[in-house]
């Protein structure tokens, strides 16, 4: 029988990516997005996708979509940890706690809700286990300039990988992290046009194809339970990360 994944934020940007790299590698797969028109709209397209729309930061709407992925493939094999936001572009003084609040609401929480969610089915499931992926972020090791909010979402969520990772063990619940840099997709658009360096400077960087941040997903969840991708980089080789700054 085929292996199933939920992908959150799976309508859009990497999570679309993703969704179609496992469809055609003959996963179900169940797409998690706050639009539902946009949702059932891409599982319309394709016969093994399944649509769950919901809002990653609520616990009810994330069981209940949990549970319809439960009740239509039997089990969750893995889960793709993808939705977030990115707020970026002042200091912390010009930062409002309002726009700090969001993105750890989304990019922490959110991600807490559905790990949790997808642990709890994972452990209850027979046979035990299964496999959880979250989105980090090379800001996850060190921080672009004006980005306090989202780099500290990221850098907690290696707190929550590791954590998951280790509660996992006993139940065969694996937990893994990959840390994207400049993947071409609408958010990143603006590296093609110039954005601010360290230096108070503003240039363009290198962006890659965000078809290799999938077939790196796919990787990583295709492994057996006995063996875990624990964190991964993939990123535009010449961006400015390592010596960043």
């Amino acid at each position: 029988m085929s292996k199933t994944i939920i992908i959150t934020g799976g309508a859009r940007g990497i999570g679309k990516a993703c969704a179609e790299v496992f469809l055609d590698a003959g996963w179900r797969v169940g797409i998690v997005g706050r639009t539902a028109d946009t949702v059932q709209d891409m599982a319309d397209r394709h016969e093994n996708a399944l649509a769950l729309p919901c809002d990653v930061v609520d616990e009810a709407g994330v069981d209940a979509a949990f549970d319809k992925a439960v009740a239509e493939w039997g089990r969750i094999d893995a889960l793709f940890n993808n939705a977030g936001v990115s707020v970026l572009g002042g200091t912390i003084d010009e930062t409002s706690v309002a726009d700090f609040r969001r993105a750890i609401d989304i990019n922490l929480t959110g991600s807490f809700i559905c790990a949790q969610a997808a642990f709890a089915r994972m452990r209850a499931q027979d046979p035990q286990g299964g496999r959880i992926i979250n989105n980090g972020s090379v800001s996850a090791h060190v921080p672009r300039w004006g980005s306090t909010p989202y780099t500290s979402s990221k850098h907690a969520i290696t707190g929550l990988t590791r954590s998951i990772s280790l509660d996992g063990r006993p139940y065969g619940i694996a937990c893994g992290q990959i840390d994207i840099g400049n993947t071409l997709t609408d958010m990143a658009e603006r590296m093609t046009k110039g954005v601010p360096q360290a230096d108070g400077s503003i240039a363009v960087e290198p962006v890659m194809d965000v078809s290799n941040v999938a077939s790196s997903v796919l990787h990583m969840a295709s492994l057996p339970l006995d063996a875990n991708v624990q964190f991964m980089t993939v990123m535009a080789t010449t961006m400015p990360f390592i010596g960043r700054g």
